[in-house]
């Protein structure tokens, strides 16, 4: 349902079944990360990944609730958007901060990307070679300064 006339899938992951996150707000997910080329602008293209979602019953009502599909934006063309220092507030959110705040503005790249072995995993799969724009990190970089633990839970299907 991505691909248009302005969005080419170029690599898709595997599938993995991840737990749910944050845990206890639901059952486990299944996820996966892709690899696109657009001519959208960012925040078009989020818009887009939103109607996506709504199509398979997204209702955004809490914070990090139960959802039927979830898509993130995670890099567009190593751009920090909307500015360095508004990513890096996200970023260095506090875990209590981060299940009441929610952004009102696109945040690239992703702010927790590299704390999220469901996330990395897959990119793995689709972008090996992607270096986050901030931290200068490559994808293995991140994945390696995982726990352990995360990193087990993360399986492919």
């Amino acid at each position: 349902m991505l691909a248009g006339p302005e969005i080419e899938i170029c690599a898709v992951s595997r599938f993995f079944s991840t737990p749910c996150f944050p845990a206890g707000a639901g059952p486990d997910y299944v996820n996966a990360a892709a690899r696109i080329r657009t001519s959208s602008t960012a925040p078009a293209l989020l818009e887009r990944l939103h109607d996506v979602e709504k199509r398979f019953g997204r209702e955004r009502r809490e914070r990090w609730g139960a959802r039927t599909l979830d898509i993130d934006l995670l890099d567009y063309d190593g751009r920090i958007c909307p500015d360095p220092e508004t990513q890096a507030r996200w970023r260095d959110l506090p875990p209590e901060a981060q299940r009441l705040q929610a952004p009102t503005e696109l945040i690239l790249p992703h702010p927790r990307m590299q704390e999220r072995a469901f996330v990395l995993i897959p990119l793995l799969d689709v972008a090996p070679g992607w270096i986050h724009p901030v931290s200068g990190r490559t994808v293995r970089q991140m994945v390696d300064a995982l726990p352990e633990a995360d990193k087990n839970a993360v399986r492919p299907l």
